[in-house]
């Protein structure tokens, strides 16, 4: 028996995100769309009809035009979801910017994607955006982006534009073209712009909603941010197809205000990664809710220990809580558990195949499908698939092969029930609380410290975020440094999850004997070295 499976056949939708949002709009015009409590915003589907049409004439006022690109660098706001449904009805191609980003991530970005305006708050408690964009731009000194235009959220630019409304094109874009760009950091270091169209996007957040049994009367709290498919595709979207509601708990996540949401809303679905689920359980106030509105939800971004699942399937009220895999290529979900899978096959699986999704496990080596039980990459085909890599045919040749398959980078094993198994990654990818993480673009970060000659950069096991971020760093000759030098060098420059937890300063690397550096050596030194033996075990469990 080989390693190839086909979720179930359904009908999927030739629709762009923009008639996909008209469709909900048009029938369930007085039910709640979108309630952000933050912001004490509470919108029916009329209401944020209006407010995104409104949003679409300012960006063609703007002077974008259909095809154009526009960047959004924000946490999770109500103007986030306007401008996600406004640039789909302007034909413009949506351009995520993680909030997380400084100045060295943006000014790539900015280059990398050719965005003509990006749309920001000043600041937060967390950052002076204003600042790090104009250090960004100042870096980008001779090789100056296409930005034209920069407005502000929620003061005067942002006002002018809508004050200023263009003309809407016809028929602005077609399903199979290009609605959103999210950078994903690749092997080499580079972040690559994943494109993805309108019918990757729709369909990916109408399968999942059928997965978990979600309709119209739903509401769904998301307290994960926008700017990853996980917010944007399977949140957003996901409530825009099915004409449910979205809640927005919060900016950035705060398990206090999502218990808040939980017990005032009455949503009925709840997403989260793991630490997530954690913080609001282990919140001191976690029993003053009332969470019994939950049925559902999703769980994804790590492995889930099976004891937190039973806390949410127990606690929280949340007995059809699901796990879903995926990755930004792939739109995101692939695989995913059903809503009545027994609990211990939920939280030892990533489930089995999303509908109309192929998925097939391959020798590493030779390319070939394994049988069941066999270790190999998995891959996958279908609508899913991103369109390719922006301005990088051959990453984009490297990713997906000649029959359509996109190769993930994960290790995984298929039963022969259909259900998948995670096991190791073949990328050099660390997970830290959710966040993908590529060691490659740290080093070559590290690389332009005056002090620093070599270093390597591995993931650590971690009880409570998965993975920690660890460099070797090997000293130029007479240099001296401390840890915390190089954690201040990081900061304001690189964003705050990608800096190392633990730094160690060596004299050399182990290396094989044709010179390659053994980053599993670094990583079993350094367990041991740690006492990270317990944590390590659970990582493999």
């Amino acid at each position: 028996m080989l390693s190839y499976t086909r979720g179930p056949e359904i009908p999927l939708l030739d629709k762009t995100i923009d008639r996909a949002f008209r469709d909900s709009a048009a029938r369930f015009p007085d039910r709640e769309a979108l309630v952000v409590p933050h912001q004490r915003a509470r919108l029916v589907y009329r209401d944020l009809e209006a407010q995104v049409d409104r949003t679409a004439r300012g960006l063609a006022g703007l002077g974008l035009r259909p095809g154009d690109r526009a960047g959004v660098w924000a946490t999770n706001c109500v103007e986030w979801v306007l401008l996600q449904l406004a640039c789909a009805r302007a034909g413009l191609v949506l351009v995520n910017v993680n909030p997380a980003y400084r100045s060295s991530e943006l000014s790539y970005v900015l280059r990398k994607s050719g965005m003509r305006a990006l749309f920001l708050y000043e600041k937060d408690a967390r950052a002076d955006y204003r600042a790090i964009l104009e250090e960004a731009l100042g870096d980008a000194a001779g090789e100056r982006p296409a930005l034209e235009q920069i407005v502000y959220l929620g003061q005067e630019s942002w006002e002018r534009m809508l004050a200023r409304p263009g003309q809407l094109p016809a028929d602005p874009a077609a399903a199979d073209d290009v609605a959103n760009i999210q950078y994903t950091s690749g092997t080499t270091g580079a972040p690559k712009g994943v494109l993805l169209t309108h019918r990757n996007l729709v369909n990916n957040a109408w399968v999942v909603a059928q997965a978990m049994r979600f309709t119209a009367q739903d509401r769904l709290c998301s307290p994960v941010p926008l700017y990853h498919c996980f917010g944007c595709v399977m949140s957003s979207l996901l409530a825009v197809v099915t004409g449910g509601t979205l809640i927005l708990p919060s900016a950035q996540f705060d398990p206090l205000a999502t218990l808040r949401a939980i017990h005032s809303e009455r949503p009925t679905a709840l997403y989260g990664v793991p630490t997530m689920f954690i913080a609001e359980l282990e919140h001191p106030e976690f029993s003053r809710f009332d969470l019994r509105s939950l049925r559902t939800g999703i769980m994804a971004g790590a492995p889930c220990p099976v004891e937190v699942m039973k806390r949410v399937v127990g606690e929280m009220h949340c007995p059809e809580m699901t796990i879903a895999y995926g990755q930004t290529e792939a739109s995101p979900a692939v695989t995913m558990s059903k809503v009545d899978d027994p609990l211990e096959l939920r939280v030892s699986t990533i489930g089995c195949a999303l509908p109309n999704t192929e998925v097939k496990i391959v020798s590493p080596v030779s390319g070939e499908t394994v049988p069941a039980g066999e270790q190999g990459e998995l891959c996958t085909r279908g609508y899913l698939v991103m369109k390719g890599y922006d301005q990088d045919p051959e990453a984009t040749q490297r990713a997906i092969d000649k029959e359509n398959w996109l190769h993930t980078g994960d290790l995984a094993v298929m039963q022969p029930n259909g259900y998948f198994r995670i096991t190791g990654r073949a990328r050099d990818l660390i997970i830290r609380g959710g966040e993908n993480i590529y060691p490659r673009e740290i080093e070559e970060f590290l690389y332009t410290h005056p002090k620093i000659a070599d270093v390597y950069v591995v993931g650590l096991p971690d009880l409570k975020l998965g993975e920690a971020v660890l460099a070797w760093i090997k000293l130029k000759a007479g240099a001296v440094a401390t840890e915390e030098e190089i954690r201040q060098f990081c900061r304001g420059k690189i964003a705050h999850f990608k800096i190392p937890q633990y730094i160690r300063f060596v004299d050399s690397f182990p290396m094989t004997v044709t010179g390659k550096v053994q980053k599993y050596r670094i990583r079993e030194e350094e367990i041991r070295a740690r006492g990270l033996e317990e944590a390590a075990k659970v990582e493999t469990a």
